[in-house]
């Protein structure tokens, strides 16, 4: 990260602030990139089995630091998206036991939830902090209810999202992810939660992205009210409101979102040991919750 660091400012991979940003100071981006060297250092570990991963992930971080450098064209990005996944879904034999329509709709969500967490990285510690309390609760359930990966294939992105935090959860922040860190880390906890849906039959541990999930549909529900382009770059995600209108500080905000989404994945881990079905029930409701949450963004000071 050192050595990125000093190559970036040297060659200016930096983030000016403009009007949409939630940060006032010039800082490196990309510093994400430790999602993908982490990736490359477990997939080099664990060859040949590995390889469709690393492929994917290379992919994703490529167009993701390709579009930090210089804007790519939304088209080209997607493209890349969904060949990625489909390489990722080749290695875990998801084409051999589901049927073409349940592939595609599975592809499609999974590029979903790729972009859906880079349009969340916008605040210091955010990223890290989030991932990294997903993380956790996936190598609990990996260790204690049942093994869907190899423990060191969570470790590897553990030990990136601290490295990344050690840099990143600061007032004034070292670097920024960027679009190839948020993207790395998405492509990696979406790929084990595809791992731990196919081991146990269940969509169920989708549940584990609901704070994510709920900001982010909630807020696309509204510019699509306001008749926005929900495409374009905007400042109307809940964290966004609370640091940028209210004046939270960064760091609460962000240790916010991860300490609730960490509480939603204990209890849905809880309510599973006893009952799949009820852990269900308790994650949907726990995502309306969240869903209603969004509104306390209109509530006036």
């Amino acid at each position: 990260m050192l050595l990125y660091l000093a190559i970036a400012e040297r060659l200016r991979i930096i983030d000016k602030p403009n009007g949409r940003s939630s940060h006032n100071y010039v800082t490196v981006r990309g510093g994400g990139i430790v999602w993908w060297l982490a990736g490359v250092m477990y997939s080099l570990l664990y060859l040949p089995e590995s390889i469709y991963f690393l492929i994917g992930i290379t992919l994703i971080s490529g167009v993701g630091f390709w579009d930090d450098v210089s804007s790519l064209p939304n088209s080209i990005r997607i493209i890349i998206h969904f060949l990625a996944v489909g390489i990722l879904f080749y290695g875990l034999g998801i084409f051999r036991v589901l049927p073409w329509q349940a592939v595609i709709l599975a592809s499609v969500f999974f590029v979903g939830i790729l972009n859906a967490c880079n349009f969340m990285d916008g605040i210091n510690g955010l990223t890290g902090l989030y991932s990294l309390a997903i993380l956790i609760a996936l190598q609990y359930v990996n260790l204690k209810i049942v093994a869907f990966a190899s423990p060191d294939f969570i470790n590897f992105a553990v030990a990136a999202c601290i490295v990344f935090l050690f840099f990143n959860y600061r007032n004034r922040a070292k670097c920024f992810a960027g679009d190839v860190g948020s993207m790395a880390v998405s492509f990696w906890i979406a790929a084990l939660l595809f791992q731990l849906m196919l081991k146990t039959q269940s969509v169920l541990w989708i549940l584990f992205l609901t704070v994510y999930g709920a900001d982010s549909v909630c807020t696309i529900l509204h510019r699509l009210y306001l008749r926005q382009n929900i495409f374009e770059a905007h400042r109307m995600h809940f964290y966004q409101s609370l640091t940028n209108e209210r004046g939270m500080s960064h760091l609460k905000v962000s240790a916010g979102y991860a300490l609730v989404q960490f509480i939603v994945c204990m209890i849905i881990i809880a309510v599973y040991r006893r009952s799949p079905t009820a852990a269900g029930v308790a994650g949907i409701c726990m995502l309306v919750l969240c869903g209603l949450g969004y509104l306390l963004k209109f509530r006036k000071n």
